[in-house]
């Protein structure tokens, strides 16, 4: 039987890309997003993959979901942690509603998503958990102490999450991506996107789909041994 991987922002850019590769790969994928339910629908028609709206920053809302997508699919034995936004602004600027904002969708989601699958991933003695983290919260970025926090975060959080779990053969991880070709990246003012790509030296953008291979292994059977590590893709943009 195939496995059940639930994969949050999973409607758009990096999120999509995750979903499409694990669905072309056998697994039974199910998507949250939190707006545009006319997109999300097209992308359930496109992909034939199951989509689900709620807001992961809300641990109610989590709650119910996460039981939602269960009872449709079954027990959910892998989870990536892949929502988040920015709010960015230099910080001595930032609204204390920017940093709740960003910290509650991109790092509390982690939490509450989490809670509702590990136990049931201890009970099992099996689960494979990957947390989208960023280059920017390995390294820090101007105008985005938010964001930048709740990154870092999400590694310190992959780490311990890890320690407590390897026993029961559950690993947890995180991807780390640099400046990736997403719609977002894209719509950057081209001059500046040039400089951004003056810094790589792999001189381009990631893809979206190197991201999704990333976690297609670490989610594989045969990274059973990898756990607790964090793989930097950003073309040497940054090296740890």
């Amino acid at each position: 039987m195939s496995r059940v991987v639930l994969v949050t922002g999973g409607v758009r850019g990096i999120g999509a890309a995750i979903c499409k590769t694990l669905k072309a790969k056998g697994y039974k994928v199910a998507a949250t997003y939190a707006h545009n339910q006319e997109a999300a629908n097209q992308f359930a028609r496109d992909t034939g993959i199951h989509v689900y709206k709620w807001d992961v920053s809300n641990y109610q809302e989590c709650v119910a979901g996460v039981q939602q997508v269960v009872e449709d699919m079954g027990a959910i034995e892998i989870l990536v942690n892949n929502a988040g936004i920015t709010r960015d602004s230099m910080f001595h600027k930032m609204t204390p509603e920017d940093w709740t904002a960003v910290i509650n969708t991109n790092l509390n989601s982690v939490f509450n998503m989490t809670s509702q699958v590990i136990g049931r991933m201890r009970e099992r003695e099996f689960g494979r958990i990957v947390n989208i983290s960023s280059i920017n919260g390995q390294k820090g970025q101007a105008g985005q102490t938010n964001y930048s926090a709740s990154k870092a975060a999400m590694i310190g959080f992959t780490k311990a999450l890890a320690l407590e779990n390897a026993n029961k053969n559950i690993t947890v991880n995180a991807v780390a991506p640099g400046y990736i070709a997403t719609e977002m990246v894209q719509q950057v003012p081209r001059e500046i996107l040039e400089k951004i790509i003056a810094l790589i030296p792999a001189a381009r953008l990631g893809s979206a789909e190197e991201v999704a291979r990333c976690v297609a292994f670490l989610i594989s059977d045969e990274a059973g041994f990898v756990t607790g590590s964090t793989l930097s893709l950003n073309g040497g943009q940054y090296m740890v």
